[in-house]
């Protein structure tokens, strides 16, 4: 029993040396991450965290714009690839819109239409159109604009070049390190730190901005800080007016913050919603900024955020990813786990999956297997229809 007693009084000073030295070294944010993920029995961020986090609510208008059904809604059954790669990688909503009205919808048992779960990066896409929106109301002058303006620790050197412009469409030189897996990564901090601003005010610009294409979510950050400093409003407050409101969104959204009331929204990521007003969002920069007759965005700054900047990086445009799978232009917005907005404007197709999973890398390949899939047997479902 003595020894019993001893081994357990070892263990408890060895946790306590651990926990004192996270504090100590600034890495205490890492308590937070075992209690949200290892302690609700996962091993990494997944679709329905939100809860374990403070948010801000992204209010809906008191009248909202219900999405047409399309004649054939769900007239048609899916593939046999399309329920395997489903059940394989978890996906709790899938959707395919034809013609701006819902052709086919399906969810997973215990999830709905009104479900709400993690955007992830998805949430990089509203940043971008926010960023549209505020230099369409003049907040901000141009993608053109020097980051240093809005933040002075960004005003020499290297940093002096840098642009919103740069921001959205990730080529800003920023020392951020995107990784996903290690609790002492930037990225890690980013997410469970409880104060994001002093984060991202300490990096630097260490590579020649506005050149080349480098996937880094703290530019989305820092594109976000800018809007929220450049309009007066928060992140949330000014989604909301400027889009959820306009256009008709179905529910509130909630988004995550980095503390308290008082703190910060993730703008990287973590916007919780539903398929449906997602895919609203996606809708918008399909029809070119309109919305019901009304011209949110600017029809050239919905052209250029969906084409290339780089001629190397032509899977990124600003703040949406860019395929040319099937012959045909596609553009569309992207979560770690596979959440998709898919955008196939010649053929005025939108697909929708949200999910747990997502498949693996093939090559050199910008997405991963799942979302070609999504794709293919969506055609051949619409062919079937035929």
């Amino acid at each position: 029993m003595k020894i019993i007693k001893k081994i357990l009084k070892a263990i408890f000073y060895f946790l306590l040396l651990i926990v004192v030295l996270l504090y100590i070294f600034d890495y205490d944010y890492i308590l937070k991450g075992v209690r949200v993920v290892y302690m609700t029995g996962h091993t990494t961020a997944y679709i329905d965290d939100y809860p374990h986090f403070d948010n801000r609510t992204i209010e809906k208008a008191n009248t909202t714009s219900s999405w047409a059904l399309h004649k054939d809604y769900n007239k048609v059954n899916a593939t046999d690839n399309l329920n395997a790669i489903n059940n394989e990688l978890g996906t709790v909503a899938y959707m395919i819109i034809k013609n701006d009205s819902i052709w086919y919808e399906n969810y997973a048992e215990g999830y709905g239409v009104s479900s709400k779960t993690n955007s992830f990066s998805m949430a990089k896409s509203f940043v971008t159109g926010m960023l549209g929106k505020a230099i369409m109301q003049g907040h901000i002058k141009s993608l053109d604009q020097p980051l240093g303006d809005f933040f002075s620790e960004f005003s020499e050197g290297l940093a002096a070049k840098t642009t919103v412009g740069d921001l959205s469409s990730m080529s800003s030189g920023l020392n951020w390190t995107e990784h996903y897996t290690s609790p002492f990564s930037i990225t890690a901090k980013a997410y469970y730190d409880t104060n994001i601003r002093d984060v991202l005010l300490g990096l630097d610009v260490v590579k020649e901005p506005g050149k080349e294409y480098e996937y880094l979510s703290g530019n989305t950050q820092l594109l976000g800080m800018v809007i929220e400093k450049a309009t007066g409003k928060s992140l949330s407050q000014y989604l909301s007016e400027s889009f959820w409101r306009p256009l008709g969104m179905e529910q509130a959204a909630l988004w995550q913050l980095d503390s308290n009331d008082s703190g910060m929204e993730k703008a990287y990521c973590c916007i919780a919603s539903n398929a449906r007003d997602f895919a609203r969002f996606g809708q918008l920069f399909k029809n070119k900024g309109v919305f019901n007759g009304k011209q949110l965005l600017p029809k050239e700054f919905t052209e250029l955020a969906t084409k290339p900047r780089f001629e190397d990086g032509q899977m990124y445009g600003y703040g949406f990813w860019l395929s040319n799978h099937l012959g045909k232009k596609i553009f569309a917005m992207r979560g770690i786990l596979g959440q998709y907005v898919i955008c196939i404007p010649e053929d005025d197709v939108m697909i929708v999956r949200l999910g747990h999973k997502r498949g693996g890398f093939i090559g050199d390949k910008p997405f991963t297997e799942d979302f070609y899939i999504f794709i293919d047997e969506a055609y051949k479902m619409l062919e079937n229809a035929s």
